[in-house]
């Protein structure tokens, strides 16, 4: 049998399976990410960035391995393999994105980089303000603070569509205004310090093989709220208790790209913090009804997307 057959029965069932799962049934509306695991070539030279460049505490390191974040829970786990490299045209990470809590915390942060002259694109979403770069090995961050009383965005018709807070049309991807952002800090402001106890996870926005059939999982089985879905944007948002959205999806790496091989760095999982016990075994069923295979680990209970991506769900 050819391996594309064997690749159409294996989508059949997984369609079949998805449609079985279908309900009223949707996540815990407290639901929230938690950390995000990476594979890493170097990681010395990573943890060296996430300290300088982005502010992180190193929790702890040991046999390879490494925690970091705001000196609180893991928000960055690294694990270091040895002959692995980035590859593209792949699933899998886009960018994690880390939220700060305002825009004074957003500022010091931007404004570390440029001391550093780190590469980074600020940009203005309006309801949110942000930047973007990649680490040392490639794999995407987005740094960023709400903003809804700039404006908000909406899906309509299947669009993209933002609007300022005058009810102005904006395309949702200006250029940040840095001067207005440098206001908010103070003569006494440092730039490096540790980021603040308050970052989190906000979202995490992943490769996918295609948008259609990633919504179908992440909705149709884990029960995330569906956001929206651009066909000219190739990208779908999930969310939970009407967030703007907790995971992006998109097929920018080609629809029907592969999973990475086995070499590669990259994104190990993601983890999906539901806030009791009750609301965990609620979509663990959901899973296990869906036939789909579920392993536990250190971290969690590890399951995989349509797309190969890796999904940790635990209580938080």
């Amino acid at each position: 049998m050819s391996s594309e057959i064997v690749l159409m029965a294996l989508e059949k069932k997984m369609n079949q399976t998805l449609a079985k799962t279908k309900s009223d049934f949707l996540i815990h509306p407290r639901t929230q990410m938690g950390s995000v695991s990476l594979t890493v070539a170097n990681l010395d030279n990573q943890i060296e960035f996430y300290q300088k460049a982005m502010g992180f505490k190193l929790h702890w390191k040991e046999n390879g391995k490494a925690g970091l974040g705001a000196g609180g829970k893991d928000l960055l786990l690294l694990t270091e393999e040895p002959n692995v490299k980035k590859y593209r045209g792949v699933t899998g990470l886009y960018h994690v994105a880390y939220l700060f809590p305002n825009r004074r915390e957003l500022a010091i942060a931007i404004g570390r980089l440029f001391a550093l002259k780190y590469p980074n694109s600020p940009t203005d979403h309006i309801m949110t303000k942000t930047t973007y770069l990649d680490d040392l090995e490639h794999n995407g961050i987005e740094l960023y603070c709400e903003s809804p009383e700039d404006g908000t965005w909406t899906f309509k018709d299947g669009k993209y569509e933002t609007y300022r807070k005058d009810g102005s049309w904006s395309d949702g991807r200006e250029a940040l205004d840095l001067d207005e952002l440098f206001s908010h800090l103070t003569e006494d402001d440092k730039l490096d310090v540790s980021v603040p106890p308050e970052l989190k996870i906000g979202h995490v926005h992943l490769h996918v093989r295609d948008v259609d059939e990633a919504v179908e999982f992440y909705h149709g089985v884990l029960g995330f709220d569906i956001m929206g879905v651009s066909k000219p944007f190739q990208m779908g948002f999930v969310s939970a208790g009407g967030y703007h959205h907790h995971l992006g999806l998109n097929t920018w790496q080609g629809r029907g790209a592969p999973p990475p091989p086995p070499d590669a760095v990259g994104l190990r999982f993601f983890t999906i913090e539901l806030p009791n016990q009750q609301a965990y075994d609620d979509v663990v069923v959901r899973v296990d009804k869906a036939g789909i295979s579920l392993n536990q680990i250190d971290e969690g209970l590890l399951l995989y997307d349509p797309s190969q991506n890796g999904v940790v769900l635990t209580v938080a």
